[in-house]
């Protein structure tokens, strides 16, 4: 039973971690597309930016389905 909790403590913890990333990768676009045309960056700056944010969301999503089948398997046990 503690194993069990044990687990679920750290899907949680997993989880929290996952939504952090999202929203940290989304305001850290925000804030560079913001002062990206304040500053006048050139594109290709701009661009490295996208595929950083994207490089984080992809991440979140491969990570959210790796938490979703380990809680799939716990609620099978």
């Amino acid at each position: 039973m503690d194993e069990r909790i044990e687990r679920e403590k750290e899907l949680a913890r997993l989880g929290r971690l996952i939504s952090i990333v999202i929203a940290a990768t989304m305001l850290l676009w925000m804030g560079a597309q913001y002062v990206g045309g304040r500053v006048g960056l050139p594109d290709e700056y701009v661009f490295l930016f996208d595929l950083f944010a994207l490089a984080g969301f992809l991440w979140a999503l491969i990570v959210t389905f790796q938490l979703w089948r380990k809680r799939r398997e716990l609620e099978k046990d």
